[in-house]
């Protein structure tokens, strides 16, 4: 059984919690970029992979730039840099998430594909029993997405799909980007109020 975050940290010593945050090329690049921003809040260390794709849907949906997010990162890789220190089971760092997660880069981790840095590192942490999740935004799933997901849950992995609740009366886009990095720092074993809790006032 995989590990939280926490209790990594606690075996590893008092050094900053560090996650690995790649954001590949499906639509919802803002969730991605939430999440780094929330971690950043936290003093969290991040390290960032952008996938080709992602930097020009980056463009598309926001109209930044990759350096603007580079910024919320404590560092950052380009996708093809296998040789840096997160493609290695022997770096510590303590969980991935892969936030928005295309279903080709979901097959490719499913398959045990690593062709790049976003795929090797999720291919590390599932090796190395640490916390893998995945953010899929796709509608509708065909039965080859739901059999890829199906066979990285039951590898370890988390599967959050981009799918915000509503309960908490959400009065702008903003709020439904907050519940699901929300839900992400929950399954991180991370302290946030960013979403109105079920029944909470």
């Amino acid at each position: 059984m995989a590990r939280t975050t926490s209790e990594a940290v606690r075996a590893q010593g008092p050094r900053p919690i560090h996650i690995v945050v790649a954001i590949t090329g499906a639509s919802g690049i803002a969730y991605g970029v939430r999440l780094l921003e929330a971690l950043q809040d936290i003093d969290c260390a991040t390290s960032l992979v952008l996938s080709e794709d992602a930097v020009k849907l980056l463009k598309i949906e926001t109209g930044l730039g990759p350096q603007d997010i580079r910024k919320l990162s404590s560092r950052s890789y380009n996708n093809r840099q296998m040789d840096a220190p997160i493609a290695s089971g022997s770096s510590r760092w303590d969980a991935m998430v892969i936030c928005p997660c295309t279903m080709s880069t979901a097959s490719k981790i499913a398959q045990g594909i690593s062709d790049n840095l976003v795929t090797r590192a999720a291919a590390v942490a599932l090796k190395e029993r640490r916390r893998l999740i995945l953010v899929p935004r796709e509608t509708p799933m065909s039965s080859i997405h739901l059999r890829n997901l199906a066979t990285l849950a039951e590898a370890g992995a988390v599967v959050l799909p981009a799918a915000p609740a509503f309960y908490g009366k959400p009065q702008k886009v903003g709020d439904l980007v907050d519940f699901i990095v929300g839900r992400i720092l929950d399954i991180l074993g991370i302290e946030n109020r960013l979403y109105r809790r079920w029944a909470e006032k």
